[in-house]
């Protein structure tokens, strides 16, 4: 059986299935002068180059819309406790 690359692309996008190392994550996650998406140390795909100032709008926004998310979860749990319940007998 011959071996299959570990690394490549297929139709444009690139995966890497190499044993990942620390040196290797820090550097793809970390590239200074590249663009705000970089290709994933292990895996497929693009994630996002934390060198880059526009990946770090794009974590804060993502992490204010959780945050809001979770503040009207709870906020509407809370209502919902409020309320009186309404309880409709059918009698035939």
């Amino acid at each position: 059986m011959a071996d299959k690359p570990t690394s490549g692309e297929i139709l444009g996008v690139p995966y890497n299935f190499e044993r990942p190392s620390m040196g290797r994550m820090i550097s793809s996650y970390w590239q200074p002068g590249e663009g705000m998406l970089v290709e994933k140390p292990f895996g497929v795909g693009y994630t996002l180059n934390l060198a880059n100032w526009r990946s770090w709008v794009v974590v804060l926004v993502a992490g204010a819309l959780l945050w809001q998310q979770e503040q009207g979860t709870a906020e509407q749990s809370r209502a919902d406790e409020d309320e009186p319940v309404e309880v409709i007998v059918d009698d035939e």
